[in-house]
C-alpha cells in the first residue's frame, strides 16, 4: 500500500497564502542556488565515483504530506550493498523511545560499523551536502525546503498514534529539529520539534530556520 492515513493536517489562519508563498520561495531558492549547486554535485558525484564502487546516487522510499510515498534523492554515503537489518531493528527502537537517550553532546542515532562509510561519504555527511540530491525533490513538489525530515516506511510503521502529527504538512530538507539537535536528540523530541514547527510554522519561522540551518552548517554541528 502507497498510503499510509493521518489525521486530516490542521488549518491555521491564511495558510492558504502561506504555503503559496513558502512554495514560490522553494522554487526560488532552488533556481538561485542552482548554478552553484549543479558544479559541486558534480565534483560530489566524481568524488563518489572514484572513492566508492556502486551508483552515486542512494535512492530510497520515503513517506511524506499525509503517508504518500515518493523517492527521496542523496548522495551515496556508504559502502554499496550492506545489509541494513541491524539498523531497521535499531531506528524501530529509536522511534518507540527504547534506546537510551544520549548523554549531552553525544549523538544518538543508527549504528554505523567502522568502514560502511568511505572516506568520501563522511566528507558529504559532514558538510551536509550529502542531501544536495533533494533539490529535485523540493522542485517535484514532493519536498519543501523547511519542514520535518520523511521516515522511511517500516520507521512509520513504528510510529505511536501522536508522532503522525509530523506528517501533516510536507518534509523537508531542513527542519526545527534539525537546528535544535541534529542526531543529538531522541526521536520524542525531534518530534515535539515538528510539531511545535506545524503550530508555529510561518514565512518569518522558515527563515529563521534557512539562516540557523546554515549556521549549522558551517559549525559541522550534529551532523554524521
Amino acid at each position: 500500500m502507497d498510503l499510509i492515513l493521518i489525521k486530516q493536517p490542521r488549518v491555521i489562519p491564511q495558510d492558504r497564502l502561506y504555503q503559496s508563498a513558502k512554495r514560490v520561495l522553494d522554487i526560488l531558492i532552488c533556481l538561485l542556488i542552482l548554478p552553484i549547486a549543479l558544479p559541486v554535485m558534480l565534483i560530489c558525484a566524481l568524488a563518489i565515483y572514484l572513492n566508492s564502487p556502486g551508483p552515486v546516487f542512494f535512492i530510497q522510499e520515503r513517506l511524506g504530506k499525509g503517508g504518500r510515498s515518493f523517492r527521496i534523492y542523496k548522495f551515496r554515503t556508504m559502502e554499496n550493498n550492506l545489509d541494513d537489518k541491524h539498523s531497521q531493528h535499531y531506528m524501530k527502537a529509536y522511534v518507540r523511545g527504547e534506546v537510551v537517550g544520549p548523554e549531552e553532546g553525544k549523538e544518538v542515532f543508527k549504528p554505523i560499523q567502522p568502514g560502511q562509510i568511505f572516506f568520501v561519504g563522511r566528507l558529504l555527511r559532514k558538510s551536509s551536502l550529502d542531501e544536495l540530491p533533494q533539490i529535485i525533490n523540493v522542485l517535484k513538489g514532493e519536498m519543501s525546503i523547511v519542514g520535518p525530515r520523511p521516515n522511511v516506511r517500516w520507521e512509520v510503521e513504528a510510529y505511536y498514534p501522536w508522532h503522525h502529527e509530523r506528517m501533516e504538512v510536507l518534509p523537508g530538507i531542513t527542519g526545527l529539529a534539525q537546528v535544535r539537535g541534529r542526531s543529538c536528540i531522541d526521536f520524542n523530541t525531534l518530534v515535539r520539534y515538528d510539531v511545535e514547527y506545524i503550530e508555529k510554522r510561518g514565512m518569518a519561522l522558515d527563515l529563521k530556520i534557512l539562516w540557523w540551518t546554515c549556521l549549522s552548517v558551517v559549525r559541522g554541528k550534529g551532523a554524521r
